[in-house]
């Protein structure tokens, strides 16, 4: 193999005269490479080297290989001895990295210089157009792809080189005018002008003197040309010049021509639908409205500006400025509505012109986006003002014809019905009550079916109509039929027969479950009802009387529902009883009770007996309960369960209560000079004492010292929805000193809300939940909530019911502060009460403090 170049010794050198072909590549700018007869490189100056990026040309593979397979072939061709001597070759090289560059390849077979002994089989050399030919190849891309946008896009393409007489026109441009591609082209303008439609030559004439003349370096026309088969065509013709010569002039133009025949077309069919809609419009005299629902810019039609009678443009308020106050939410909601859903909608509304005078507008609209995707609102207006009038004068022709037809018949049935049903409720009244069940009894005695009446009587209705007048207590008389009604079957009949009474009269020989339906209505009556903020609450007493067959009298009916009734009420009311045989007696009883009653307080034989209540860590008195009794001449000593009820009837409750507290504050007075100890005594008042006027007056005349008397509120007095004259009350309660206290708290009496109200002095927790404590871990809990609850809120808490000496333990250990019940003192008259302080026996009657824990300990255990 023969010595690179560069690589042979001085010595040598001096020794051998250096090759011709070295001081070739030494002296030349391009690369060159010398070859042996295999094709291998046996020298390669520094060009050739920097190009493969090597150091030496022993770096480099044989040269077949340095070239690109792309370009093998062409290379072996190349190097054939007969056509080595050949033009130059474009050729990749291949770089040791892999990348490609373009080369201008000679290849050259040197002669044998005489005295050279390294003569190269081939000389290969090689100028770097890496660049030029990656350019050219990039800008024949990007011609080949304009091309093929241009073909896709239906453009085609012409090229006037005025300078060298060139003309050019594309496939494209030939197929637009049916042309084929080898059909020849008379270029002149004078030819070709008249394939140009005879109404547009002017026009194409001027506009190509334009653009030859310079006048418009870019230009854009439209016009029609005759199409190879005959039709017309429309033509978009856009033009620039892109040379111009010496003397200024454009020399070369291109541009494009575009087949627009169905757009124009379109826009022909459109212009003809805008006419005709626009006719339209005109003799509807609709009125036509956009708005850019972006930027709230609105367009309005002439028709639509002399529909609302302006004088300028609108904007973006002027239709709602327009629209009656009373239509205007309606209108702008509909609108609005319509814009959320994206649906089309339509509208009525009335409008006040600018002259004043009041339309009737109807208008449809639908939203939709445009093609910027702005979206807009896009409808019609028409005046409707003549329709609605006639539709109105129609419309009162046919209700006055209705009205005076049905004026005698509708006034003969409001008689009729004013007549017959309560004009309150609705509900039917005595007179029809009396009627329908005289056909019912009749009906019943010919099948020999059952006839029920249920007669019912609100409770507590009286007290709603005192505290909260009598507007509350129609409201519930209102709530109370509606609540029949409801329950009322297809063979029952329900009549208000005047207060607060209402008869149910079932009918059928099916019948019904009475005892289920009157608890049915007991259950409605008693749900609370709510009137102007106020918590109402009622109930039902219910009488129930029922016969069948030939021995049904409607009149008896009606008095027997009417016992049972006063048997319902007597027995504690919200509940129901069923005639029975017995019921006169007990009216007769019930009556003498009455009278004595009467009697017992003309005579003064109601009178307090008193319970001792005792501290429950010293078992020392602390104050006594004062409970009503009755000094009856024959039975002797009765409790409030033989009287109560009755006098509540009699309403003569409050006299009672005044009776025994009279007496009680001597008793008390008494007590107190002898020098006893009891501090206080404490006295039940009722719901009614308390809604009571005269109440506050009441008390100012009594000689009361403070903190020596406590009032027990007793029943459910719903102190959540206290009125006037209760808060007054119980302000001047406070006043006089007297202590305020909650009975059988726990019971459902008293809600902490009450407590937190009220603030009483004490509460007393119901003997039901102090019973069980001996023998239930829960219902002591239980208790011990209530003693937390009161000891938080800062009130004593008083044990009712301590039967037994566990009882004293538990509920004394539980914290409780006062304890009261059988365990340590039953009740007694006044003259008792000093003995009984005197003598102490209660402390040996609750046993020693460890018989206590013995005994709570086994009834822990059990």
């Amino acid at each position: 193999m023969a010595k690179p170049f560069g690589s042979t010794s001085i010595a040598v050198r001096e020794a051998e005269p250096e090759p011709f072909y070295r001081q070739l590549f030494a002296r030349s700018g391009f690369g060159f490479a010398a070859l042996d007869a295999e094709g291998r490189i046996i020298d390669a100056n520094a060009s050739l080297l920097r190009a493969f990026g090597v150091a030496s040309f022993a770096d480099l593979p044989p040269f077949t290989d340095c070239v690109s397979s792309k370009d093998r072939p062409a290379i072996a061709f190349a190097m054939r001895p007969h056509l080595a001597e050949q033009a130059p070759w474009e050729v990749r090289l291949l770089r040791a990295d892999g990348s490609e560059f373009w080369v201008l390849a000679s290849f050259i077979e040197p002669p044998a210089l005489p005295g050279e002994a390294l003569s190269p089989a081939m000389i290969v050399q090689t100028i770097d157009v890496d660049e030029r030919k990656r350019n050219a190849l990039e800008l024949a891309e990007r011609e080949s792809r304009w091309n093929h946008a241009l073909e896709s896009a239906g453009q085609g393409v012409w090229d006037h080189d005025f300078a060298r007489g060139d003309l050019f026109y594309s496939r494209q441009w030939r197929t637009i005018r049916g042309l084929r591609p080898d059909d020849p082209i008379d270029t002149s303008l004078d030819t070709w002008i008249q394939t140009v439609h005879p109404d547009d030559r002017a026009h194409v004439l001027a506009e190509i003197a334009k653009q030859e003349s310079g006048e418009a370096s870019f230009n854009v026309f439209s016009y029609r040309e005759r199409h190879k088969d005959g039709h017309w065509i429309w033509i978009e013709s856009r033009g620039a010049v892109v040379e111009y010569g010496p003397d200024g002039k454009p020399s070369r133009i291109a541009g494009t021509d575009t087949d627009i025949t169905e757009h124009k077309e379109a826009e022909e069919r459109l212009a003809q639908m805008s006419r005709r809609l626009e006719l339209a419009l005109d003799i509807s005299r609709i009125g036509v409205f956009e708005i850019n629902l972006k930027t709230s810019d609105v367009r309005w039609d002439d028709r639509m500006i002399g529909i609302y009678g302006l004088d300028g443009d609108p904007d973006s308020e002027t239709w709602e400025r327009a629209l009656h106050p009373e239509d205007r939410l309606k209108a702008t909601m509909t609108v609005a509505d319509g814009i959320f859903r994206g649906q089309d909608f339509v509208n009525e509304f009335r409008i006040i012109r600018g002259d004043g005078e009041i339309r009737h507008v109807r208008g449809r609209a639908a939203p939709y986006v445009d093609l910027t995707g702005v979206p807009r609102l896009i409808g019609a207006n028409w005046d409707v003002t003549g329709d609605v009038r006639l539709q109105e004068e129609l419309k009162r022709a046919k209700d006055l014809a209705e009205a005076r037809n049905d004026e005698l018949e509708a006034a003969r049935a409001r008689i009729e019905y004013t007549a017959l049903h309560d004009h309150l409720t609705g509900l039917p009244n005595r007179r029809y009550l009396d009627a329908t069940i005289q056909a019912a009894a009749k009906a019943a005695q010919e099948t020999g079916s059952r006839l029920a009446v249920l007669h019912i009587d609100l409770d507590r209705f009286k007290e709603i109509n005192d505290t909260l007048g009598h507007l509350a207590g129609d409201q519930m008389l209102v709530h109370a039929a509606g609540l029949l009604n409801a329950l009322k079957g297809p063979d029952d009949f329900v009549a208000r027969i005047g207060g607060d009474e209402f008869v149910f009269l079932s009918t059928g020989s099916g019948g019904r479950n009475l005892a289920t339906l009157a608890e049915a209505i007991v259950d409605a009556m008693r749900k609370p009802v709510t009137f102007n903020g106020h918590i109402c609450r009622f109930g039902a007493s219910v009488g129930i009387a029922s016969l069948s067959g030939a021995a049904i009298d409607a009149k008896q009916l009606l008095v027997n529902a009417d016992l049972a009734l006063y048997r319902a009420k007597n027995r504690g009311r919200s509940r129901h009883e069923f005639f029975t045989s017995d019921f006169q007696a007990q009216i007769i009883v019930n009556k003498q009770t009455a009278d004595e009653i009467l009697s017992g307080i003309e005579q003064r034989r109601f009178l307090p007996y008193y319970q001792p209540q005792f501290c429950a860590r010293t078992l020392d008195i602390v104050g006594v309960e004062t409970l009503a009794r009755w000094d009856h001449p024959t039975r002797g000593i009765l409790a409030p369960d033989a009287f109560l009820k009755i006098a509540e009837d009699l309403d003569c409750v409050a006299t009672i209560d005044r009776i025994v507290l009279e007496q009680s504050l001597a008793d008390f007075a008494r007590w107190e000079a002898q020098g006893l100890g009891i501090a206080k005594i404490s006295a039940n008042v009722s719901s009614k004492r308390l809604h009571d006027p005269e109440l506050a007056h009441s008390l100012r005349t009594l000689d009361i010292r403070p903190k020596s008397l406590s009032f027990e509120l007793l029943e459910s007095i719903f102190l959540d929805d206290c009125d006037r004259t209760v808060l007054e009350n119980l302000a001047e309660m406070r006043r006089l000193g007297i202590d305020i206290e909650i009975d059988d708290f726990g019971t459902g009496h008293a809600s902490i809300v009450s407590l937190m109200k009220l603030s009483p002095r004490r509460l007393k927790i119901d003997r039901q939940l102090v019973k069980p404590v001996s023998r239930s871990p829960g219902q002591r809990k239980l208790v011990a909530t209530i003693v937390e609850i009161g000891r938080s809120l800062n009130i004593e808490v008083v044990a009712e019911g301590v039967e037994t000496p566990a009882h004293v333990a538990i509920m004394r250990d539980l914290g409780c502060d006062i304890l009261q019940g059988y365990a340590l003192a039953r009740p007694m008259p006044a003259d008792a009460i000093p003995d009984f302080v005197q003598r102490q026996e209660w402390r040996s009657q609750a046993g020693t403090v460890r018989d206590l824990q013995n005994e709570v300990r086994r009834a822990i255990i059990r």
